[in-house]
């Protein structure tokens, strides 16, 4: 069905505010997917990278170039990682070309084998990183209000063949860390975590980076703190740091001898100024995004079927993330054409993560596995735009759209449904 077809209506100059978007949607024949301008003349994106002081990352490039020393080990990515270390509050860490990788060097450096337990709400990497070992990801249901791995259906999926678990720390939440520890222990398997969105968040008042036997990092560019692309790999263990650290270089000693089978993930000088530069911004990206969410919180409040993922206030969060929950039930309107909506509008919000891994064409079963929290949660969700490049201005723009839809969406689906007959 095509839906969608745009006015021939020309745009005066009255139709652009300073703030370089549309005048407000008073209806919904206003909304762009209907006819009317785009709320916005550019997009606006999930994780659009934040740089920094372009002026410190040419400075520190220059550095590496003058002196000659672009990889391997190099300084700048050593003091990357002594950063990453301490605002993870653990003694190692190993930065990495990127997060997948260092997710499997974490498996393959502990000796794991078989079935991995891990949630199915995650990026594709995360059991990705299991199967390209040749292990078999198990996928478990989450706890249906935190969105996290429910610690005790883990536990019910531990048989002789499981090797390990992996918790995730969704959306900068902490993972059940204490019931997954015990989990762990308990069944003698190993615990580690995909901590992709979670630097500079805490668990207990306690670094999120500590717990388990190792966590991932990632340095993505669209994370909080980016290196164009990259990763790390955080932990108390000084065996298995030592035993990541050559894998991740070939299988390279420090006498130069290759002792054992290795891989190249290592990260680049050019990565690690990125990365660092990236991170002298952070504690303002970090408020930014607190004020992003704080406001989006308080345009959003009280829309029936709209909700917004809450942050426990007694723990440290990098905000990086802005989910929002759209109740069809009380809307009228499902989460997807909500977001086929604001794309209209040029606002780019992600279905985080929709569809769910275990839904994946490489992870479908036949009959299909059914994880009811997660396929709820991960048909509910969209993230919305925020960072540093994000105004007020551009937030309640947004808000203003999703405020105008979620109170017609009857009417909404109507117009959608009688457009679509008639371009169809």
């Amino acid at each position: 069905m095509a839906v969608g077809r745009r006015s021939t209506r020309r745009r005066g100059q009255g139709d652009v505010l300073g703030g370089g978007g549309s005048l407000v949607k008073r209806s919904i024949t206003d909304l762009a997917l209907f006819g009317g301008p785009s709320a916005f003349l550019h997009p606006l994106y999930v994780g659009k990278p934040t740089v920094g002081d372009r002026a410190r990352f040419f400075a520190r490039l220059d550095w590496a170039l003058d002196n000659n020393w672009l990889t391997n080990g190099g300084p700048l990515a050593r003091e990357l990682e002594d950063r990453i270390a301490d605002l993870a509050g653990v003694k190692h860490c190993i930065a990495t070309c990127n997060a997948t990788i260092a997710l499997e060097l974490v498996l393959r450096a502990s000796g794991v084998t078989g079935q991995v337990i891990m949630p199915s709400l995650t990026f594709a990497a995360t059991p990705h990183s299991a199967s390209w070992l040749g292990l078999e990801p198990v996928f478990c249901d989450v706890d249906p209000e935190t969105g996290s791995i429910d610690p005790d259906l883990a536990a019910s999926l531990i048989t002789p063949e499981t090797g390990a678990i992996i918790g995730v720390h969704l959306w900068g939440r902490a993972a059940p860390v204490d019931a997954l520890a015990k989990v762990a222990a308990e069944h003698d398997v190993k615990l580690f975590y995909d901590a992709a969105h979670a630097l500079g968040c805490t668990a207990g008042g306690q670094p999120i980076g500590g717990f388990g036997a190792a966590e991932v990092f990632s340095f993505h560019a669209t994370k909080t703190v980016m290196a164009f692309e990259g990763g790390a790999v955080v932990t108390d263990d000084s065996v298995l740091a030592d035993r990541i650290r050559v894998m991740h270089n070939f299988g390279i000693e420090r006498d130069k001898t290759i002792s054992s089978i290795g891989t190249n993930g290592k990260m680049s000088e050019a990565a690690a100024a990125m990365g660092l530069t990236s991170l002298d911004a952070f504690p303002a990206t970090r408020e930014r995004n607190r004020a992003n969410y704080s406001l989006y919180r308080a345009e959003l409040h009280g829309i029936p079927g709209i909700s917004l993922i809450t942050f426990d206030e007694n723990e440290e969060n990098n905000y990086q993330y802005v989910i929002m929950q759209v109740d069809q039930a009380l809307t009228g309107l499902s989460r997807d054409r909500l977001q086929e909506i604001l794309r209209a509008e040029k606002v780019l919000a992600q279905p985080y993560f929709s569809p769910a891994c275990h839904q994946l064409k490489p992870y479908r079963t036949d009959p299909p596995l059914r994880l009811p929290h997660t396929e709820r949660l991960s048909g509910r969700v969209l993230a919305l735009p925020t960072g540093p490049s994000v105004s007020f201005e551009d937030i309640r723009r947004v808000c203003s759209v999703i405020r105008l839809c979620a109170s017609h969406g009857e009417q909404v689906n109507a117009l959608w449904d009688r457009q679509g007959s008639v371009t169809a």
